[in-house]
């Protein structure tokens, strides 16, 4: 008796988010029932192999994941990748993502850790061989049925065909499986996506008269809460919630409603905004990072050019600026001025352990442009919220009143930059300012997964009268700089793409986005790609990238697949698809303080450089080359530590030197060379030290890849 309770306890921590799935969806995803059922069978029986401790221990890894995995659908409309492992994997990413147990999953969580405590106390008799080898085949039929029908169903979205574990191996897997890749280069691909398009009817009939450039980047915002966007684009309201603030703050603003994110990730929606191209549609190194390492592609970006034709040139977020490396990125595409959240004096009101909640950035903000104004030069500055990244900045009374606490965060954004906007009316900044108001990425939503690429797009113009309420057309993050220089006058950069705002365009355009897995294209000729690395890939004939799917849309034929997964993986590699050598560059002259103490946890809080999730191609040679200055040191000096990791794994197979002990004014580095006969993916390098009041210089911290190899 006593082993069938354990038993049955067993059974509903695998079988959880099944029962879970089947709640709240009931039969409609049958497809992702089976998915669940069988995974779930899959850690059952697997579980039943272990002795009790080790597999209390797998059974905590299924909850952990099965948690995590569901509170990333809920945050950004995706589930994780094998390449997302170095978040997971992340204690700070993870204790900051988690803080507050925030979850918007809550029961489901509850549900697992409840029934993981329970099975901990309630030992189970391991299977009999015969009765796991039926279990095993009883997997292997469900594995082949929900095969059949997720691939004869794929119109249906990830989540509703795929358990998050499923799918991380689906994935994974098919980096291992996957066949030979078409080869393409940037000249094979469409004109549209090697030039910027100007080919348009000028809504200005010349420059526009703004002398300064304000460009805001709204952390995870589509284009579903502003009213009048939602309502063009034939999409209900979220939940009854609505950015009416905003709304009744730019009465006279032109809007884009189909505005396109490209990809995930902050970093890549930053790139495509200021450099005028596509962020990578894939999950490799961001080009940002490519970037420097890329210095006359750097120079075409749009802060560059602006400070080489005489504005001042400034960057603003509220979080840590080192963070993804934006603290190395940002002044190398151009920006003068460079800050994050060490800039800003008013406290948080509440705690929210990414940076700055978007009240308090904003008031900073008109600050900063007040000072700005003051000074008399024209002027550009980009910011950056963060309010409303998971686990959001809300506190609990606000929260309540609302179904979920990411929407209690719009709502505050709301509020937020409605008072902005009319600070900048009062102060008179929108007199001669064009105001870009975007996103850097798209949280989605769970009406529908194309919500996924779909960005956000308000402009204010000195010109408003000139200038349409409803923007026709397709644009997106990545026609953001062309937009800019196209008002400005300014000559637009050969290697810059992207179309104009302040145009009218009568024919199609080739669009493109890689969020929550899927590869979306949208063609000149007005077709609608979808395709997965599942192998499913549909087409048919659609207005825009945008909007939910259409009747007609129905398996491509073979080979179209290949064909765009191959142009995507031309424009992810255009910034070093040339060059036999690349060096990047994580350091130039920074000054960092160091912890007095280092504990363990603190490696990732406290890396000195940007030097993350890098990728080096098969028979590559890199080489690595750190040097420091040690400006002040403790009595018995400071020694700075290196770690390599893979995946956030700490690598044992790449021998270096130790670096030497600095005192105050010393100098001193290592050097040291590794081999890749096969790629290797996400590395980071993570330079760490300590020492009471210490300070160090980082004079270099190269990273070269030599494609030649030996």
């Amino acid at each position: 008796m006593k082993n069938r309770f354990s038993m049955l306890i067993l059974s509903i921590i695998c079988l959880a988010p099944m029962f879970w799935r089947l709640f709240h969806q009931g039969f409609s995803e049958s497809i992702g029932l089976l998915s669940d059922g069988m995974t779930g069978l899959m850690v059952f029986l697997t579980a039943l192999l272990f002795p009790h401790l080790l597999r209390v221990v797998l059974l905590l890894l299924w909850a952990m994941f099965q948690t995590g995995a569901w509170e990333l659908f809920g945050a950004m409309q995706r589930f994780p990748s094998w390449e997302d492992f170095h978040y997971l994997a992340d204690p700070s990413f993870v204790e900051k993502s988690a803080s507050g147990l925030h979850l918007t999953f809550p029961y489901l969580a509850g549900g697992l850790f409840v029934s993981l405590a329970l099975a901990s106390f309630f030992p189970v008799k391991r299977l009999s061989k015969s009765v796991f080898m039926k279990g095993i085949v009883l997997s292997i039929c469900l594995l082949a049925i929900q095969g059949y029908l997720s691939r004869r169903y794929d119109n249906q979205s990830l989540a509703a065909r795929y358990n998050p574990l499923h799918w991380f191996v689906r994935d994974a897997a098919s980096l291992a499986f996957q066949p030979a890749p078409v080869i393409l280069t940037e000249a094979d691909l469409p004109p549209g996506l090697r030039h910027a398009d100007l080919n348009g009817t000028s809504l200005l009939a010349g420059k526009g008269t703004a002398k300064n450039v304000l460009i805001v980047a709204l952390e995870g915002i589509p284009g579903l809460y502003y009213p009048e966007i939602h309502k063009a684009m034939g999409v209900p309201a979220s939940e009854g919630v609505e950015m009416t603030h905003m709304a009744e703050s730019t009465p006279d603003a032109m809007l884009i409603p189909d505005f396109v994110a490209h990809s995930h990730q902050t970093i890549r929606g930053e790139y495509a905004i200021l450099c005028g191209d596509f962020s990578k549609l894939s999950n490799e190194t961001p080009k940002a990072f490519e970037l420097l390492q890329n210095p006359e592609r750097a120079a075409d970006c749009l802060p560059a050019q602006m400070a080489k034709n005489g504005w001042s040139t400034h960057y603003l977020q509220a979080a840590n600026l080192m963070f993804m490396g934006k603290d190395r990125v940002m002044p190398a595409i151009g920006f003068q001025h460079v800050h994050g959240i060490e800039w800003f004096t008013e406290p948080n009101p509440y705690e929210f352990p990414w940076g700055v909640i978007d009240p308090v950035f904003f008031r900073g903000a008109r600050k900063y442009i007040n000072e700005l104004q003051a000074d008399g030069k024209p002027w550009m500055l980009t910011l950056l919220t963060v309010g409303t990244h998971q686990p959001y900045a809300a506190p609990d009374e606000i929260a309540k009143k609302y179904a979920s606490r990411k929407l209690a965060t719009v709502a505050i954004l709301d509020d937020a930059v409605g008072e902005f906007v009319e600070g900048l009316r009062r102060d008179g900044v929108l007199k001669d300012t064009l105001v870009i108001f975007t996103c850097d990425e798209s949280h989605g939503s769970d009406m529908a997964d194309w919500m996924s690429c779909w960005g956000l797009g308000v402009i204010l113009a000195p010109e408003q009268t000139r200038l349409p309420r409803i923007k026709q057309g397709t644009f997106g993050l990545v026609d953001i700089s062309a937009s800019v220089l196209d008002y400005l006058g300014l000559k637009i950069p050969e290697s810059l793409i992207g179309r104009s705002f302040f145009r009218d365009y009568t024919e199609p355009r080739e669009m493109m986005a890689y969020t929550s897995a899927k590869l979306r294209w949208h063609t000149a000729k007005d077709q609608r790609y979808e395709c997965t690395k599942d192998g499913s890939c549909r087409e048919g004939h659609a207005g825009s990238i945008l909007g939910y799917a259409p009747e007609n849309l129905e398996p491509a034929p073979e080979g179209d697949g290949d064909r765009f997964w191959a142009m995507a993986a031309a424009m992810d590699h255009k910034l070093t698809s040339q060059k036999d050598v690349q060096v990047m560059k994580f350091a130039g002259g920074e000054i960092r303080k160091l912890p007095e103490k280092l504990l363990p946890e603190s490696e990732w809080s406290e890396n000195l450089a940007g030097a993350q999730y890098l990728n080096f191609p098969a028979g590559s040679k890199v080489h690595v080359s750190i040097r420091v200055k040690a400006v002040q040191a403790p009595k018995e000096g400071i020694q700075l530590k290196l770690f390599i990791r893979q995946y956030e794994i700490l690598t044992g197979n790449i021998p270096f030197p130790e670096f030497p002990v600095l005192h105050t004014g010393e100098e001193g580095g290592i050097e040291f060379d590794f081999e890749n006969p096969k790629d290797k993916k996400s590395f980071s390098f993570h330079l760490v030290g300590e020492g009471k009041d210490a300070s160090v210089q980082m004079l270099e911290f190269n990273v070269t890849i030599d494609r030649r190899g030996k």
